[in-house]
């Protein structure tokens, strides 16, 4: 969830398990769009002497689809390249770390970014882009805001690029969502009652990612060259996913631990909208998922059509959700969910947005690049009114499970079944987790008003999760020794 760990091969390579992908009409820059993709899920933020870092051998990309085909029309790819100064010593760091060019940095990495539009020859943008250290502590990165901040860089195509560890966004009770789908209001009613009223934000104490974030003006994204103004215009909308891949072949090392990579490149992961290959696929067909491309994606359209979760509420809940039950029973399509994730929406369904990309089908975040950004963003997006929100792109102050519960549940079936009546209680069904604020840059908030929006990693040092079970430590004095 969003995707950490959703498939059964990429759960056993983190560097390539790409969990989550944001797309969002900058609020601070309008005239650009901020893609980020998020990679290694769940990093424990003390997790010395080998703290997480992007893989060397992995190729990273980030996709744009401008022409409605659900294939890239413009490609970003990273390559990463790890560097260690001093080989005779275990540490990662030598002493605090002060800057990106420290002598104490002892493990560090920079990257590559390249730019390909359509089928064209690949442009290198950049190369020796340095990505930050992780948040070790106080005494190692006392100042970890300026060096995160100084591992922002500006591309000569006028993008903007940050690519290291931060705090995760994705904010969700994953332990009650895999307990056979515990949801609030309602979670007396389940048919094993749960008494909390309040979910568990599982990823809100010590709980790091890596982020790779571009920020791209509007006229490179739109396949006119245009920054649009009318929702309307099909030029408006884009689709967005991220990837990861690995060569064909690789040869394992001997004992100097080295190994050695071959052949094509083969995709392994990717992302576009939320939750598509976690709850949409079964999961003997989620490593293919992970492998294939959206414009293919009609392949997996009858998971989407008749959501097996869809069917399962109602049995969980019995009573509660009785419209739910007669749908998923009349084994009708469900023409929303393919909307949701497959077309995307129709003038006329949501008011003040469509981001229709045509009958393909295929899975990607779908932006309309038209639509401003909003200040004060409506956790619920469009379900509540903020046309700026998913399913319009995504930002990560949205609520995406439980705007996609919703949605299981039928919440706007009505809007394309005209026989259909939703329950009463899918408006009300909520995760239950509080929605973490949004600060300034360089605050300790879990998100950020300005890039790359997402906030500082945890340190394991002051990790909150960590609590002592007898209370502070006593003071101790030390005879001849002064504090």
């Amino acid at each position: 969830m969003s995707s950490h760990r959703e498939a059964p091969e990429v759960s056993q390579d983190p560097s390539v398990d790409n969990t989550d992908t944001y797309a969002f009409v900058s609020p601070d820059r309008p005239d650009t769009v901020t893609i980020l993709t998020n990679y290694i899920p769940l990093e424990a933020a003390a997790a010395g002497p080998n703290f997480y870092e992007f893989g060397e051998d992995v190729l990273y990309s980030i996709y744009i689809s401008n022409s409605g085909t659900g294939l890239p029309d413009i490609t970003y790819t990273f390559r990463f390249e790890t560097t260690v100064l001093n080989k005779r010593t275990f540490l990662y760091n030598l002493g605090p770390i002060t800057s990106l060019d420290d002598p104490n940095f002892n493990r560090r990495q920079s990257y590559s970014v390249t730019k390909q539009i359509g089928k064209g020859a690949p442009k290198l943008l950049a190369s020796g882009l340095r990505s930050p250290p992780c948040n070790i502590g106080p005494h190692s990165t006392p100042n970890y805001t300026k060096l995160s901040q100084a591992a922002i860089h500006r591309l000569p195509d006028q993008e903007v690029v940050f690519a290291g560890q931060r705090n995760d966004g994705f904010y969700a009770d994953l332990g009650a969502i895999f307990d056979l789908a515990d949801l609030r209001p309602f979670q007396t009613l389940h048919v094993a009652p749960m008494v909390p009223s309040v979910g568990l934000d599982t990823l809100k104490n010590g709980i790091n990612v890596h982020t790779i974030a571009l920020q791209i003006p509007i006229t490179s994204l739109t396949r006119d060259g245009s920054r649009p103004k009318d929702v309307d215009a099909a030029v408006s909308t884009i689709g967005v996913w991220g990837a990861a891949s690995r060569r064909k072949m690789r040869l394992r090392g001997d004992t100097t631990g080295q190994h050695t990579e071959s052949g094509p490149w083969v995709q392994v992961s990717r992302l576009g909208s939320p939750l598509f290959n976690e709850l949409m696929v079964p999961m003997v067909e989620k490593d293919g998922w992970n492998g294939s491309q959206p414009s293919g994606d009609s392949e997996y359209a009858d998971g989407v059509k008749q959501p097996e979760l869809s069917r399962m509420i109602p049995d969980l809940y019995p009573g509660v959700f009785e419209s739910l039950k007669a749908l998923a029973k009349s084994g009708k399509s469900r023409e929303d969910m393919v909307a949701l994730l497959l077309t995307g929406f129709k003038k006329g369904i949501f008011p003040g947005f469509q981001n229709y990309t045509g009958p393909i089908q295929s899975d990607m975040l779908r932006l309309n690049v038209a639509v401003p950004p909003t200040s004060t963003p409506q956790h619920l997006g469009a379900l509540d009114g903020d046309a700026a929100g998913y399913p319009n792109g995504r930002r990560v102050e949205d609520d995406v499970v439980t705007i996609f519960v919703r949605m299981l549940a039928a919440v706007i079936n009505d809007r394309f079944d005209k026989g259909f009546t939703p329950d009463l209680a899918v408006k009300v069904v909520t995760q239950g987790v509080p929605i973490p604020p949004t600060g300034p840059v360089g605050s300790s908030s879990r998100f950020w008003s300005g890039f790359p929006y997402l906030g500082d990693p945890f340190s394991g040092f002051d990790n909150p999760t960590v609590t002592s079970a007898s209370g502070p430590l006593p003071n101790i004095t030390i005879p001849g020794v002064t504090p």
